[in-house]
C-alpha cells in the first residue's frame, strides 16, 4: 500500500527513511506524537487547543472537565512531544497571570491527517461498510 508524501518516489524498505536524511524529528519522536494523541483526553485537548485557539487550563477545565492535575499532567505530556506549547503572560490583568495553552502546526497536522482524516473518511466510507443496504 503506497502513501501520499513529497519527496519519496517508492515506498522504502526501512520505515526511517520516510524522513529526509537531515530532519529535525526522528521517526521515534513523530511515533511519540502518535502515542501521545492516541489518548482520548489528550486527543480532546489537542483538538480543542487547535480549533478554539489559546485556552488556559481553567478554560479546558470547564470543557473537558477534568481535575486540575490530571489536566496538567497531559498538557505536560502533550508539551514534552511538541503538540502543545505554553505561553504565559507577562503582564497581570484583572484576573491575575495566565497561562495559556495553544497546539503547535506539529499538533494541528497530526489531527488533520489522523484522526480527524480518518474520522472524515467513515463518513465518505459509510455505505461501502453498511450491511444493512
Amino acid at each position: 500500500m503506497g502513501t501520499k508524501h513529497t519527496g519519496i518516489t517508492d515506498d522504502p524498505d526501512d520505515p526511517d527513511d520516510l524522513l529526509p536524511e537531515e530532519s529535525v524529528l526522528s521517526l521515534d519522536d513523530y511515533l511519540e506524537m502518535q502515542a501521545a494523541v492516541g489518548d482520548r483526553t489528550r486527543f480532546e485537548i489537542v483538538y480543542r487547543l487547535a480549533h478554539a485557539g489559546d485556552m488556559t487550563p481553567t478554560e479546558l477545565n470547564e470543557v473537558i472537565e477534568i481535575d486540575d492535575s490530571t489536566l496538567h499532567y497531559h498538557l505536560n505530556k502533550l508539551r514534552d512531544v511538541g503538540l502543545v506549547e505554553k505561553r504565559v503572560q507577562t503582564e497581570r490583568d484583572s484576573d491575575g497571570l495566565y497561562a495559556y495553552y495553544s497546539a503547535t502546526v506539529l499538533g494541528e497536522a497530526i489531527l488533520e491527517h489522523g484522526v480527524e482524516e480518518l474520522l472524515r473518511r467513515e463518513w465518505d466510507f459509510r455505505e461501502a461498510y453498511d450491511s444493512s443496504t
